[in-house]
């Protein structure tokens, strides 16, 4: 019970990190209707920027933990919103009339750049930094184990919570929002409508690169190690977790990565870590055999 419990913390938390990037690919796919593959490679990047960050704030003497977190990721998402519009601009606005396959060739592409680009210019071993927030709240206590819900598990999970809140509203109550599911149902008719279709993408991709960076920042607090191969691995499973939920439904994103979250510590702690990927996977090709548009996604209707 106890062992349980403990694997249920660590799943939530473990998929809430794989919701907010699937977020991320959610939001460019209902966009412009293309999975973004060098997302995850944008997180990697925004972990790598808060590693540098916290290591230049305690150079500088800054002991404040809240002030250290916040300054790190207001840095961290400035700049990888950047690399999210460079990423926009580069790979995917000077292909957007050409064929579906280009774009995600060019995707892939930018995505082994970057992860090159961090292994030269950072190195290929792993960037620790010194464990920010220690210590948590014991929920249950026995004879031989203890639950225990970490400080850091407590941050990840309230801020993801409060992403979700906020970019649901944005999406379903702002003009921006309504900009956006214009540019997803006919661009060239929003265009006529006086909507500038480039601007919004260009919006999106950098609040979906902002949200990979908040995952980055977290990530980097929670494990306290990152290198450059992350962005590979967490970018597969939030791309499983955007599939698996409903791709072009945020709920559905953050509902999916929560289930690969739990699926993956269950799995390690029950069973063995090292067919946990074997379980995510299958069960995500079961759900796509019986529900092909994901649990919260809506069939595509064609109009003839």
């Amino acid at each position: 019970m106890a062992l349980a419990l403990q694997q249920l913390i660590n799943g939530l938390t473990l998929g809430a990190v794989y919701g907010l990037i699937a977020i991320g690919y959610t939001m460019v796919y209902g966009i412009i209707g293309m999975i973004n593959f060098a997302h995850g490679d944008i997180y990697m990047v925004s972990a790598f920027i808060a590693v540098t960050a916290f290591t230049l704030l305690a150079s500088l003497g800054v002991s404040s933990v809240p002030l250290a977190l916040l300054t790190v990721l207001l840095v961290s998402v400035l700049f990888t919103s950047v690399y999210g519009w460079a990423v926009e601009r580069t790979a995917y606005r000077p292909l957007r009339g050409s064929t579906r396959l280009a774009p995600l060739i060019s995707a892939i592409g930018m995505s082994i750049f970057l992860q090159n680009m961090v292994q030269l210019t950072q190195g290929a071993r792993v960037k620790p930094i010194q464990p920010m927030l220690t210590g948590g709240i014991d929920i249950y206590s026995s004879a031989d184990f203890t639950v225990r819900l970490a400080y850091s598990q407590i941050l990840i999970i309230v801020v993801t919570v409060l992403l979700m809140s906020a970019f649901t509203y944005l999406i379903t109550k702002t003009s921006f929002g309504r900009q956006q599911r214009a540019c997803e149902q006919d661009r060239k008719m929003a265009g006529l409508l006086g909507i500038k279709a480039d601007r919004t993408i260009s919006l999106t991709f950098m609040l979906g690169a902002a949200l990979a960076a908040v995952a980055g920042v977290m990530v980097t607090v929670y494990y306290g190690v990152v290198d450059f191969y992350i962005g590979f691995v967490a970018g597969i499973k939030a791309f499983t977790a955007a599939v698996l939920g409903g791709v072009g439904s945020l709920p559905g994103a953050m509902l999916g990565g929560l289930i690969i979250g739990l699926i993956e510590a269950y799995w390690s702690a029950y069973l063995s870590a090292e067919y946990k990927d074997v379980a995510t996977f299958s069960i995500l090709i079961l759900v796509l055999m019986f529900r092909p548009s994901g649990l919260l996604g809506r069939p595509e209707v064609e109009k003839v």
